[in-house]
C-alpha cells in the first residue's frame, strides 16, 4: 500500500500543511547575519596548526631550488612540506581513477605546469609565521616560455567537449542550406577566461585520528569526495568524515577534490597534529579550475520569411597542458532554435594554465552571449523584430532528437516578459532613442535555457512518538537557500508543518545526497526525500492498519490521507489519529525509513528536460565617452514546480547580475610574457556591484512538467545568466548601432568603431 501525501490539497495561503510554494525565510539566516554559522576554517581543534602554500610565479618549466633550510629556521615553523618529505599517497594524482576525478598537483614532482601551482607548503605555529617561513623559501626556476591564450598553440579537434558531449553534431546539410539561404550572416565572438571568486576561499581543516581522518572543508560533493580521499590515503571511506554546513559560494569551483586540500590532510600526516590551509584569495587562481576562454563563430541563414534555414556554431577553447576539459560553448545550439540543418563543431589547444573546469552554467554562459547575438544579428538582417525572430524560430521539437520541449512555457515568457518590459514600444533601426540627459537608450533581449538535470541522492526520513519528524541527507547549500527548500519539501513529505520537522545535512555520515551541481540538487534530494516521507508513512501505515485496536484498522484497501500529523481514513475521514498515537500502541519511539532520487531514464529518453526562460535589458550609453550602464532588466523564466518563490527569485537575480558580469565586468587578463593572471584580486577582477545594478526584476510563469521527476521541479541557479548577458550586449547595439564581438564590451570598442 502507498498512502497518498498530501503536497497540494490545502489552499495555497496556509503554511501548515502546505509547506512547499510559500515564501519561507532561511532557516539559517540568523546564524549566518550573526556570525553564528560555522564555515570550514572556522574549525580550530586543540593543538591546531596553520599551513601556508608557497605557489609558482611561473607557468611553465620546473622549480630549481627551494631554501628550506632558512624557513624551517624561521620562528614558530615547524615543518615544511616539499616533494623530498611528503608522505606517500596510495593513488597517482596524475591518475584517472573516473571521469570526474581531474589530475591535480600534490608535490609529485619539481615540473611547474601553471603560475600559482602549489610548489611547497609551511606548517607553523601561527599563520603569521608559516606566511613568513613561505616567503623564506625564495624558488629558483629553471622557466620555459608559457603558452597563453586561443592561439597559443596547433588546435586539435578534441575527444569529447563537456561531460561526453561529442566535438561534432549534425544533422542536414548545413552548406547547403547556407549557400541558398536568403539572408546570411557570420560572426566571431570571443569571451574571456572568468574566475569562480566565491566569498569563501577554499579551505580545508584536517585531522587524523589514529587511522580515522576528520576533515571540514567546503564541498558541493559530500560522498565523491569522500571516496576520492579514501581512494588517494588508502583507507575505507568510512574512516573519512567530511563536515561542510555551510559553503559561502561554490559555482562549481567546489565540486572537485583539488590539489591544496589533499596537501592539506598530507600535512596534518606529515606532523602528527590538526592543521587548517586556508587559500589566499590570489592563489584561487590556478588550482581550483575556470572557465575557458572561447572564440566561437557563428554561420546563420535564413529565408526570405525569417525562417532560420541553417545555423554552423564552431567554437575554438583551450585546456590545460595535462588535463583535458573543454567548454561546451556550442552545444546549446542544438537546444534551443528550430533549423532543418545545424552543426556544433569544436577545436581546441593546450595551454599552460590551470585545468578549466565548471562554472556556473558551463559552456551555456558563454555559448548563450554569442548565439544571441548572432541571433538579433541575423533578426536584423531579416528586418524583423528581434523578439518576433525569436518567436518565429523557437523550436518545439529538440533539434536533432526530435523530443518535445515544454515550449508553451518558452511561450510564456517571451509574451509575459515583453508584456512587464514595454517591449513593443521599441524602434527597430539603432540610435533611435535618448533619455532627458542625451545618453543613448537600447533595448535588447536573450532567451534563456538550460537542461533540466536531476542525479542520484538517498535520504533517511523519521517519524517520532512525539509527533515531530527528521530528514537526514548529506545535501549542500551554497548560499542558496537549499536548507530551507529542501525541509519545505521534508515537512510535506512527512505532512507536518515546517517547524515539526528537523532538517539534518552536510556530513558525509548521512545519506549521499549526491553532488550539488548542474541546478540539479533540489530535483534529486527533494525527490529522494519526498520518496523516504513516502516509504516512512506507508509504514506507519501498516502499523495502523494492521492493529484491531487503531480507528484505522482495515483500512488498507481504501487506503490512508497523511495531514498534519495524523493519518485519515481515505473513504471516511472522520476516522483517523495521531502519529504518535500510533507508535506509543506499538511500543515504537520512532519509526524510520530510506528514499532515493534518480533520473526517470524513460522520461528522459522520450522528452527533452528543460528549464526556459527570455530576459530584457535596457541599457544607457554615454555618447561622447563610451560608458556603458545597464538601467532595466526583466526576466521571466519557467522552471517547473516552485519550492520556495523568495528563494527562486533570488536565484534568478544572481544570475541576472552575473549575465550582466559577463557582458560588461567579468575578464581575468593574463600576462603572455610569464602566464601569470594579473588581476588575481577582487579590486580589479571586476564583478557588478550595487552601483552597477539597476531596478532589476525576476519573476517566474507558471509551469507543471509532470516528466521531469516526481515533484516537477527543475533547476533555477544557472538560467538566469543565460539570455541576461545576450540581452545586454544586444541592448548595446540598439543604442549606438555597434556589433560588439569580443566581450566583456568595452570602452575602446565602442568608441572608435562608433567614429
Amino acid at each position: 500500500m502507498t498512502p497518498e501525501l498530501n503536497l497540494s490539497r490545502d489552499p495555497a495561503h496556509l503554511r501548515h500543511g502546505s509547506n512547499i510554494g510559500q515564501p519561507i525565510s532561511r532557516r539559517d539566516g540568523v546564524l549566518k547575519v550573526t556570525g553564528a554559522a560555522r564555515y570550514a576554517a572556522d574549525s580550530n581543534p586543540r593543538g591546531l596548526l596553520y599551513a601556508v602554500l608557497a605557489v609558482s610565479s611561473i607557468a611553465r618549466g620546473r622549480v630549481a631550488s627551494l631554501d628550506v633550510e632558512a624557513a624551517k629556521a624561521h620562528p614558530g615553523v615547524v615543518e615544511v612540506m616539499t616533494q623530498a618529505n611528503r608522505p606517500p599517497l596510495a593513488d597517482d594524482p596524475d591518475g584517472k581513477p573516473n571521469p570526474f576525478a581531474f589530475r591535480f598537483e600534490a608535490l609529485q614532482n619539481d615540473r611547474v605546469r601553471y603560475a600559482n601551482q602549489p610548489i611547497a607548503l609551511v606548517i607553523a605555529e601561527t599563520l603569521e609565521a608559516a606566511t613568513e617561513g613561505a616567503a623564506l623559501l625564495a624558488p629558483r626556476y629553471e622557466a620555459e616560455p608559457a603558452r597563453i591564450g586561443l592561439d597559443a598553440d596547433k588546435p586539435y579537434v578534441p575527444p569529447v567537449v563537456g561531460m561526453g558531449f561529442p566535438a561534432e553534431s549534425r544533422h542536414g546539410d548545413v552548406d547547403a542550406a547556407l549557400a541558398s539561404a536568403d539572408k546570411t550572416i557570420e560572426a566571431v565572438y570571443e569571451t574571456p577566461p572568468h574566475y569562480h571568486n566565491a566569498m569563501e576561499p577554499h579551505a580545508i581543516v584536517a585531522e587524523w585520528q589514529g587511522d580515522k581522518l576528520v576533515i571540514d572543508t567546503p564541498t558541493q560533493g559530500l560522498v565523491m569526495m569522500q571516496a576520492r580521499i579514501a581512494g588517494l590515503f588508502g583507507i575505507p571511506p568510512e574512516n573519512i568524515l567530511i563536515r561542510s554546513p555551510f559553503l559561502g559560494g561554490g559555482f562549481g569551483g567546489k565540486g572537485l577534490m583539488a590539489g591544496p586540500q589533499v596537501l592539506g590532510i598530507l600535512a596534518a600526516k606529515l606532523v602528527g597534529r590538526p592543521v587548517k590551509l586556508v587559500v589566499r584569495r590570489e592563489q584561487l587562481y590556478g588550482p581550483f579550475g575556470h572557465r575557458s576562454p572561447t572564440r566561437q563563430t557563428l554561420r546563420l541563414g535564413a529565408n526570405a520569411e525569417g525562417q532560420l534555414s541553417a545555423i554552423h556554431h564552431h567554437a575554438r577553447v583551450v585546456t590545460s597542458s595535462f588535463e583535458d576539459f573543454y567548454e561546451s560553448a556550442a552545444h546549446l545550439t542544438h537546444t534551443l532554435y528550430a533549423s532543418p540543418a545545424i552543426a556544433t563543431t569544436y577545436d581546441a589547444v593546450r595551454v599552460d594554465t590551470g585545468t578549466p573546469l565548471f562554472v556556473r552554467a558551463p559552456g551555456i554562459a558563454p555559448g548563450s552571449i554569442a548565439l544571441e547575438s548572432a541571433v538579433d544579428e541575423m533578426a536584423e538582417a531579416c528586418g524583423l523584430d528581434p523578439l518576433a525572430f525569436r518567436v518565429k524560430n523557437y523550436a518545439e521539437i529538440e533539434p536533432g532528437t526530435g523530443k518535445p520541449f515544454s515550449s508553451k512555457a518558452l511561450r510564456e515568457c517571451y509574451t509575459q516578459g515583453a508584456q512587464r518590459f514595454g517591449w513593443w514600444e521599441r524602434p527597430l533601426k539603432p540610435r533611435m532613442m535618448r533619455d532627458k540627459d542625451g545618453f543613448l537608450v537600447g533595448w535588447g533581449m536573450g532567451t534563456a535555457t538550460f537542461h533540466a538535470l536531476m542525479f542520484a541522492g538517498q535520504a533517511r526520513a523519521v517519524i517520532r512518538r512525539d509527533g515531530t519528524g527528521a530528514m537526514e541527507t548529506g545535501s549542500h547549500d551554497m548560499g542558496q537557500g537549499a536548507w530551507t527548500a529542501l525541509a519545505q519539501i521534508a515537512a510535506d513529505a512527512l505532512a507536518l508543518d515546517i517547524d515539526q520537522v528537523a532538517y539534518k545535512a552536510g556530513t558525509s555520515d548521512l545519506p549521499d545526497a549526491g553532488i550539488a551541481g548542474g541546478s540539479a540538487h533540489t530535483a534529486t534530494v527533494g525527490t529522494a526525500i519526498h520518496n523516504a516521507g513516502a516509504a516512512v508513512i506507508a509504514k506507519l501505515a501498516e502499523l495502523a492498519t494492521s492493529d484491531q485496536r487503531s480507528p484505522l484498522f482495515g483500512a488498507g484497501n481504501a487506503g490512508v490521507i497523511a495531514r498534519n500529523g495524523r493519518l485519515f481514513r481515505r473513504d471516511d475521514e472522520s476516522r483517523g489519529e495521531a502519529y504518535g498515537d500510533i507508535l506509543a500502541r506499538a511500543g515504537l519511539a520512532e519509526i524510520d525509513a530510506s528514499g532515493t532520487g534518480a533520473p526517470d531514464a524513460a522520461a528522459n529518453e522520450q522528452y527533452a528536460m528543460h528549464s526556459h526562460g527570455a530576459v530584457f535589458a535596457e541599457v544607457k550609453v554615454d555618447p561622447d565617452l563610451g560608458q556603458v550602464r545597464v538601467s532595466r532588466m526583466v526576466g521571466a523564466f519557467a522552471a517547473g514546480r516552485i519550492i520556495n518563490p523568495k528563494m527562486v527569485q533570488s536565484q534568478l537575480l544572481g544570475g541576472m547580475i552575473w549575465g550582466v558580469s559577463l557582458a560588461l565586468h567579468e575578464e581575468a587578463i593574463t600576462d603572455h610574457r610569464t602566464g601569470r593572471i594579473m588581476n588575481a584580486n577582487l579590486g580589479e577582477y571586476h564583478v557588478p556591484v550595487n552601483a552597477d545594478i539597476p531596478a532589476m526584476e525576476a519573476f517566474t510563469v507558471e509551469e507543471h512538467d509532470p516528466y521531469v521527476n516526481p515533484l516537477g521541479i527543475k533547476g533555477v541557479g544557472e538560467i538566469g545568466i543565460t539570455g541576461s548577458a545576450g540581452a545586454v550586449a544586444n541592448a548595446v547595439w540598439h543604442a549606438t548601432g555597434v556589433r560588439v564581438r569580443r566581450f566583456p564590451v568595452r570602452i575602446s570598442d565602442l568608441v572608435r568603431r562608433a567614429d
